[in-house]
């Protein structure tokens, strides 16, 4: 873990870059968005024209984390190799850390500066309202499933909600748990839309999150190969709905 108080500060300096698992974690394909200047569509557009969906984005399950957009802060834990620096995003909580979303990220998407807004978003003009949440996570119906993706140009199904709030200016966290524990507790009859609906199998960890719209109503994204749509929530998320959570920071 980096240690906050002694880690450099740095911005993200390309429009969206990758935080990858390890250095090693990118594969041919991924040219494009590992390049210096790098090219998120035309990342996109080879991932797709793969012949399967393992060599394309399926093939970024334990590769690829998330993604950090243009402006974001991090705190940059030095470069353990070549071309690569270990990062962890405050804006993308995770597992409870004070500094963030940890990762690899190429070298040339950063640039070091002496102070960023670590702690808060830059004002976004609107009000975190349930209505304005909901208004965001729409604007994205239609648009592929990418694992790991926080950008208008893919999402993932925590993504989404991460990406909505962050829209209204809420920090929140960015994988399926964490945001459960930062929500909470709702009983299965109290949903209103804008509380968030979790999935897990039997003794298992939360593996999907979706938004709720109305009773057993659901928006989200649902996996690899599939477009984020709002819908009555399938039998097979029936079978795996485990708890409701409520935003705490929506009015």
């Amino acid at each position: 873990m980096i240690d906050a108080e002694a880690a450099q500060l740095a911005i993200v300096n390309v429009g969206v870059t990758g935080l990858w698992n390890a250095p090693g974690s990118p594969r041919p394909v991924d040219g494009p968005i590992v390049a210096d200047r790098p090219d998120h569509a035309r990342w996109l557009a080879d991932l797709d024209a793969q012949p399967t969906l393992e060599e394309g984005r399926l093939g970024l399950y334990e590769r690829f984390d998330s993604e950090l957009l243009e402006g974001e802060p991090v705190l940059v834990g030095g470069e353990e190799e070549a071309g690569w620096t270990r990062v962890t995003a405050p804006w993308q909580p995770y597992d409870g850390s004070d500094t963030g979303y940890p990762g690899y990220v190429r070298t040339a998407h950063l640039r070091l500066v002496d102070d960023a807004p670590v702690g808060r978003l830059p004002d976004c003009g609107v009000a975190p309202t349930v209505d304005n949440f909901l208004t965001e996570a729409r604007r994205h119906i239609g648009l592929g499933y990418l694992w790991g993706g926080i950008s208008p140009a893919g999402l993932d199904c925590s993504g989404l909600v991460h990406y909505a709030l962050r829209r209204l200016g809420v920090i929140f966290a960015r994988d399926g748990g964490d945001q459960y524990r930062a929500c909470d507790d709702v009983p299965v009859d109290e949903a209103r839309p804008g509380d968030l609906y979790f999935f897990a199998y039997p003794g298992k960890t939360i593996h999907h999150v979706g938004i709720v719209t109305g009773p057993r109503r659901i928006l989200h994204s649902p996996s690899t190969g599939e477009v984020v749509v709002e819908e009555d929530m399938p039998a097979h998320r029936q079978e795996t709905l485990t708890v409701i959570g409520r935003i705490r920071q929506l009015q």
